[in-house]
């Protein structure tokens, strides 16, 4: 990937005080070095990361059209990535042999996601990099299963 083609970058929230203020990610090695971060996540509270891109408009009640959800467990050294628009919700698929309902934390929230949702990190690192370089779309490098959140 060429560092040419970012534009504006991405905003991440995964720890305290990143509401207001998101960490602003606008390179490859900028996507690496927030996912070491949340690998090294506070006594495993802060394991997820809400992540939207900067170069999507935002929708007409303001917010952000979309999401990505970006999860890391150093201890299994897998991860997962889910993807929101206005039309679905989307989690990737894992190996069968990785975990069901796998949980994450977002600092105080906790989040189950859909069964075998896990990959490996080396493949979270690379779908977040190919939503920075795609302007927000979601990822192709990784399969999708449609999630439905609290099923």
């Amino acid at each position: 990937m060429d560092e040419r083609m970012l534009t504006k970058g991405v905003e991440a929230r995964y720890r305290k005080g990143h509401g207001k203020a998101p960490v602003v990610i606008t390179t490859l090695e900028g996507v690496d070095a927030f996912v070491d971060d949340l690998l090294d996540g506070e006594d495993d509270c802060c394991t997820l990361a809400e992540v939207y891109s900067q170069d999507r408009e935002l929708h007409s009640s303001g917010f952000p059209d979309h999401q990505l959800v970006v999860g890391a467990d150093r201890s299994l050294d897998l991860g997962l990535v889910s993807y929101m628009d206005q039309k679905r919700n989307f989690t990737s698929v894992g190996a069968p042999e990785t975990r069901t309902r796998p949980t994450y934390h977002f600092v105080w929230n906790m989040t189950q996601f859909a069964d075998h949702s896990e990959i490996p990190i080396p493949l979270v690192r690379q779908a977040v990099k190919e939503f920075l370089t795609s302007g927000g779309q979601r990822p192709t490098c990784i399969e999708w299963q449609p999630e439905t959140f609290g099923a």
